[in-house]
């Protein structure tokens, strides 16, 4: 089932620049980490699940890179334009070779099934 995402031809050609410009800086950061490493998980302070999440994988030995974009009370305007633009609604995002895996409990499936392991392999 596709995702649904508002058609650029329902945006007016005035404001489409800046819907697409929001909070760029945060996305390109992501997907560059996501080019340069096999595994990414994206969270933020305070949060216990992605703390659950690299610590499921270092005890699967599996590298990861971690970002974390501010608390409960900072930077959630930039970690809302994260959630448009992957469809995640929570913390962690996982990635793995560029493919939003879900959360915690998403990976800890992965890992105990060894899916994970096929994917890196």
């Amino acid at each position: 089932m596709p995702r649904t995402v508002l058609e650029e031809s329902a945006i007016h050609p005035a404001v489409r620049e800046q819907v697409a410009g929001h909070e760029a800086a945060i996305v390109r950061e992501v997907q560059d980490a996501m080019a340069r490493h096999p595994v990414v998980v994206v969270g933020m302070r305070s949060n216990p699940y992605p703390k659950k999440a690299r610590l499921a994988l270092d005890a699967a030995g599996v590298a990861h890179h971690d970002l974390d974009y501010g608390g409960y009370l900072s930077d959630w305007r930039r970690r809302n334009a994260l959630k448009m633009w992957s469809g995640w609604p929570t913390f962690p995002m996982v990635f793995v070779k560029g493919q939003l895996v879900g959360g915690a409990s998403d990976l800890g499936r992965l890992i105990a099934s060894g899916e994970l392991k096929r994917m890196l392999g």
